[in-house]
């Protein structure tokens, strides 16, 4: 799959993210966050991590469906996002609502399987 380079227009992780999802670069969003991931594991902010994870995840477990053609392991991989995204009450993000949609979106994605 050739990338929309429009995805480096974005502000942040989140807002690329969101990009890569909505345009099916299920792979390439996996990417997009860790940076963030690693640095709040880095500073002992577990549940933020914890919730990037979830949606790093979800993309996974996307990718996995739809590119790789593995159902078993789009199954395993979703569980991790379902076990992870509920901490999303529970950390306080700047911009938080976009981490909601992003959330929301792999969720419809997710139903459309």
């Amino acid at each position: 799959m050739k990338i929309d380079y429009n995805i480096f227009n974005q502000k942040t992780a989140i807002d690329r993210f969101i990009f890569a999802i909505k345009n099916g670069y299920f792979v390439e969003a996996h990417e997009l966050l860790e940076d963030d991931w690693n640095y709040y594991k880095k500073q002992g902010e577990i549940n933020k991590a914890l919730v990037l994870k979830g949606l790093i995840n979800g993309a996974t477990a996307l990718a996995l469906f739809h590119i790789k053609k593995k159902e078993e392991g789009h199954k395993k991989v979703w569980l991790a996002f379902e076990k992870y995204i509920p901490l999303l009450e529970e950390v306080d993000f700047e911009e938080k609502e976009k981490y909601y949609e992003a959330k929301e979106f792999l969720i419809k994605l997710n139903k459309m399987i």
